[in-house]
């Protein structure tokens, strides 16, 4: 596992709008307090959101805006949204070079996915956008991106040279490796979870509910009474 002194760079790729900040926001701000860059590429446009009232187009604009302000509040500035349709994401050539763009873009030594596997234990952590959007996503980090004959439009017209990604942080893991501990960020986790309205108004008291789902992450990992966790599966490309 890397040393946090030895990343200043993390792109983070979620299928929607708000699956960061529901898994790893607390995570995110550690990391940018510390001073890590740190980049969202937003895969599907979040159209299919539901519980709002507005028709798909109205809440693409709504969930992008809120994407942004959320991000804000975890110290990211650099959000980049892929456009795919909320709902119907697939493991595709063309998703894989989308993302191997962001990769050689942003060129990250960690990289914060969605885990390909479905994990049972909590099943709405494994809608099928983010099974397919981190099955294509490890796909794109390996062998795509260190690759320069895989998507080779990408060095011949963009002059996006290959770059191996070091490790990656698999969110929504049926068997996490790592435990953050985020007690002392959850007023930022919270800020951040919050600006996702259309998907949160209708949640009751989501303190409480960061809180237990802290608390039930810190627990399997073994942190001391009252401590809040995000857990994750780290895996290293070596």
């Amino acid at each position: 596992m890397l040393d946090d002194a030895d990343v200043s760079r993390v792109l983070a790729v979620a299928a929607h709008p708000d699956d960061v900040d529901f898994a790893a926001a607390g995570t995110v701000a550690g990391w940018s307090a510390a001073g890590v860059e740190v980049t969202y590429a937003v895969i599907t446009d979040g159209g299919a959101g539901t519980g709002t009232g507005h028709n798909r187009e109205q809440l693409k604009e709504m969930r992008r805006n809120e994407q942004v302000r959320s991000a804000m509040a975890t110290g990211v500035t650099d959000v980049r949204f892929l456009g795919y349709a909320d709902g119907d994401l697939t493991v595709t050539l063309s998703l894989r070079r989308d993302l191997c763009r962001v990769i050689r873009q942003v060129r990250p030594q960690r990289m914060l996915i969605h885990s390909p596997d479905r994990n049972w234990r909590r099943v709405k952590t494994s809608h099928p956008d983010h099974l397919a959007a981190g099955e294509a996503t490890i796909r794109a980090v390996y062998p795509d991106a260190g690759n320069p004959y895989a998507h080779v439009s990408l060095l011949a017209n963009e002059g996006l040279s290959p770059w191996i990604v070091s490790e990656v942080w698999l969110m929504g893991s049926p068997a996490p490796t790592h435990i953050v501990d985020i007690t002392d960020l959850l007023d930022l986790k919270l800020a951040a979870v919050s600006a996702h309205a259309t998907q949160t108004a209708e949640m009751g008291n989501l303190r409480e509910l960061l809180q237990v789902r802290g608390r039930r992450a810190a627990r399997d990992a073994r942190l001391p009474e009252g401590r809040l966790g995000e857990d994750f599966a780290v895996v290293s490309i070596a």
